[in-house]
């Protein structure tokens, strides 16, 4: 009975307290699990559209393409496959001479993705100011921030810029530094060795 009445007077003074414990963390495991669930399902959604965007690619529909690259990016801007469909998106609309939308595609992934894809991006980016020969433009871009194994590539398109511009002293430092980031059996790297000798260096 001194157990009960001692259980009572307990349960009397904590029992609201221990009830809305046990409803929060119900309710929170249940939301965790709902969450996670519905990360899933939308992760699932996203590769779904994103096979169909590289059936498009392989079709060369660039109208396709646009437009399930912008479905991709208004339902699901927070997934690893947005950055990923505008980069494909900016490919095939700068092959259609589309360049308008190649670089809203490559701004949207550099502002959107992470730090690897921004670099590609903003790699890219760089090339289709240089087509458009906005060099200033390029070169702000370029001298952003980059992950550091694109720094071969940087130098290399700052290189293309600056010959360009007719700034051959700085495209030499530019070409020097991009063989000097790259191994011995890199692909690029006669390239841009071709590229030096042609100017002198």
């Amino acid at each position: 009975q001194q157990q009960l009445d001692s259980f009572k007077a307990f349960w009397s003074q904590y029992g609201n307290i221990i009830i809305w414990v046990l409803i929060l963390a119900l309710g929170s495991y249940a939301g965790w699990n709902y969450w996670k669930t519905h990360q899933r399902n939308k992760s699932v959604e996203a590769s779904a559209l994103y096979d169909e965007l590289q059936t498009s690619l392989l079709a060369n529909d660039n109208a396709k393409v646009q437009r399930v690259a912008g479905d991709i990016r208004a339902k699901y801007e927070s997934s690893a496959y947005a950055p990923m469909a505008a980069l494909a998106a900016a490919k095939t609309a700068f092959e259609a001479n589309d360049l308008k939308t190649a670089k809203a595609q490559l701004q949207w992934a550099a502002e959107h993705g992470n730090d690897e894809y921004k670099s590609i991006a903003n790699l890219r980016l760089a090339g289709v100011l240089l087509d458009e020969k906005a060099h200033d433009e390029a070169l702000k871009v370029l001298n952003g921030k980059f992950l550091s194994q694109f720094d071969a590539q940087v130098n290399d398109r700052k290189g293309d810029v600056l010959v360009a511009q007719n700034k051959l002293n700085e495209a030499r430092a530019a070409y020097v530094a991009a063989i000097a980031a790259m191994s011995q059996n890199a692909p690029g790297r006669q390239l841009v060795q071709v590229k030096l000798e042609a100017i002198g260096g």
